[in-house]
């Protein structure tokens, strides 16, 4: 894979304030300034504010990042955590409030499977706040089979209960 670049969607997620980013909304922008320093910055979307799911109880700010990296998924991932270790994050309860949660949900490889990581993510086609994100940027990436990201998420959308 040396010297192969690969396109790598990011989700990114914050739902607790930063002492110096300040607000989920500032945290998952400088998480998108951070990856352009790491990785290489293909393109971000608008970021959207979320309900929490689960145990979280905040509210999340949410975006995708594109990036270009010749790294293998794996060493990605590596990089994602040390990134959420230096915003300050912490383990902890599953599903729980976070400062910084950096998701790698698809690559431009296809599939990857090991016991660290599954790519594509396997709750992708369930997240309307990663779907959403992920069509504004790249609408005709195929997630599964001929399903694009925008047909996923227009499907999720359809589904959803009116307020």
């Amino acid at each position: 894979m040396a010297g192969a670049t690969h396109l790598y969607a990011i989700a990114i997620g914050s739902n607790r304030a930063h002492g110096r980013f300040g607000r989920p909304q500032g945290v998952v922008e400088a998480a998108i300034a951070r990856l352009d320093e790491e990785f290489g910055l293909f393109d971000a979307s608008p970021i959207i504010l979320n309900a929490a799911h689960g145990p979280a109880g905040r509210d999340f700010a949410n975006a995708v990042a594109l990036v270009e990296s010749d790294d293998s998924p794996l060493d990605v991932l590596r990089k994602l955590k040390g990134m959420e270790r230096d915003f300050g994050r912490r383990g902890g309860m599953r599903w729980g409030p976070r400062v910084l949660d950096l998701d790698l949900v698809l690559w431009s490889g296809g599939r990857f499977r090991s016991r660290q990581l599954n790519v594509p993510h396997a709750q992708l086609v369930r997240r309307s706040f990663v779907l959403q994100p992920l069509a504004a940027i790249a609408p005709g990436w195929r997630i599964k089979g001929s399903l694009t990201a925008r047909h996923l998420a227009e499907r999720l959308a359809r589904r959803a209960p009116r307020r």
